[in-house]
């Protein structure tokens, strides 16, 4: 073997676990292999698990905070009034230094897929041709998925279709949109179906921005599952976002949720974005504006959380760790039950790699060695800590490591933790 981890803890709480890495790919896992390998790494019951997905984001507007100014207000219309202002100065030179950078980040996080949108509604396609470059560029080491997003309105941006029309044919891999931002609901209804109807005829999948807003009333989700299911699309069609859910009528959602499942459409939450985005208009109580993730997930829907924007017009903060997104998640959802916690830490992880139909991702034989050691014994402690990467492998090879000891605030008995009761 080139390569075997030595008593890992797994996601599903299985301790003592070997994992044999041959090839770029995990040859075999189990306690105490007899195999012997070129290099052994015994990660002292650390916790070992496919590395992070960002199924939502923005990487042609990260790190671009502050130009040309602040976002004052902090609502979701002014953060798109910026990125207006700013779209005719960009240049591809500087959004391919910022994503690049962005990817380190990333990657020395464990996070090794990502899927950003990215703004078709300039005609130059600037954007586009910056990260189809970034996408080349960081193969090697992490997944990229771009989203042609229309971010000005299908239908309210003249040539907005024409032009992501055109990205796809440039090499972009989804369809995406923004029904809400349509003039109307009848032009968001409208948008979404030509959108779903051109995917469907390209064998593409959708990922739309869909009712980001505090309206009970904007319910274009409930149209995107109508046409997933008409055009026959399930398992390939995400709304992202859905915070108006969080303010609709409990019987009208009663009866979207099965709508939903039905047509295999997955939710994407944006926790740290929403929960700053929404209820600007409110006095008290305030919303808080993510969508109904425990609701979502009880009804069989598959339901990701996503980081969605980092150092940009929409937001002044963020680092790419992916545990702070579920930590934040787990908390607006009130998800603290221990089965809750650990479907944070899935909504990371596993169910956005299906999501954005990841080839080889998981802990099975066979599948990629693309594998993050924690500074955890379990996923629970993981995003109660924001535990450190210790190694982040891809392929097989480590590409990232940190020397950091043992967390200190560790449960008692862990290795390396403080035990006070024993007098560590």
């Amino acid at each position: 073997m080139d390569l075997i981890l030595r008593n890992a803890t797994l996601p599903d709480g299985s301790t003592g676990v070997d994992i044999a890495i041959e090839g770029g790919r995990i040859a075999a896992l189990g306690p105490q292999l007899a195999a012997t390998a070129v290099e052994e790494i015994d990660v002292g019951g650390d916790l070992v698990t496919p590395p992070f997905v960002d199924a939502h984001f923005h990487m042609d507007s990260t790190l671009s905070y502050g130009l040309p100014r602040v976002n004052r207000s902090g609502t979701l219309l002014e953060g798109i009034a910026l990125w207006g202002e700013l779209k005719p100065s960009l240049a591809q030179g500087a959004l391919v230094e910022r994503a690049l950078q962005y990817c380190d980040w990333a990657v020395a996080r464990g996070l090794l897929a990502i899927r950003t949108h990215v703004d078709i509604c300039d005609d130059r396609l600037l954007a586009v041709e910056a990260l189809l470059q970034v996408k080349r560029q960081v193969a090697s080491y992490l997944d990229l998925q771009l989203v042609a997003f229309p971010q000005d309105g299908l239908l309210r941006s003249a040539g907005a279709f024409d032009n992501l029309k055109r990205a796809i044919a440039m090499g972009v891999d989804v369809v995406g949109g923004i029904p809400h931002f349509e003039r109307t609901m009848a032009e968001g209804a409208e948008s979404v179906r030509l959108l779903c109807e051109f995917a469907a005829a390209q064998g593409l999948r959708v990922d739309m921005h869909c009712d980001e807003s505090d309206d009970p009333l904007s319910r274009h989700i409930e149209t995107l599952a109508f046409h997933a299911h008409r055009l026959g699309m399930q398992g390939r069609v995400t709304g992202s976002h859905l915070t108006s859910m969080h303010s609709m009528d409990n019987y009208y959602v009663s009866k979207l949720l099965p709508l939903m499942r039905e047509s295999g459409v997955a939710a994407i939450a944006n926790p740290l974005i929403n929960i700053t985005l929404q209820g600007r208009h409110d006095g008290y109580p305030r919303r808080r504006g993510m969508t109904r993730v425990p609701e979502l997930m009880a009804a069989g829907i598959d339901v990701a959380f996503g980081h969605d924007c980092v150092l940009d017009p929409w937001y002044g903060l963020g680092s790419g760790d992916m545990l702070e997104v579920a930590h934040m998640g787990l908390h607006v959802a009130q998800m603290t039950a221990q089965d809750a916690m650990h479907a944070c830490f899935l909504a990371v992880t596993e169910t956005p790699a299906r999501i954005l139909g990841l080839e080889g991702y998981g802990l099975r034989p066979g599948c990629h060695a693309d594998l993050v050691v924690l500074d955890a014994g379990s996923t629970i402690e993981a995003i109660r800590l924001r535990a450190a990467r210790r190694y982040v492998l891809r392929r097989g090879r480590v590409v990232s490591r940190s020397p950091a000891p043992h967390a200190a605030l560790a449960l008692p008995g862990r290795p390396g933790g403080t035990d006070f009761r024993h007098g560590r």
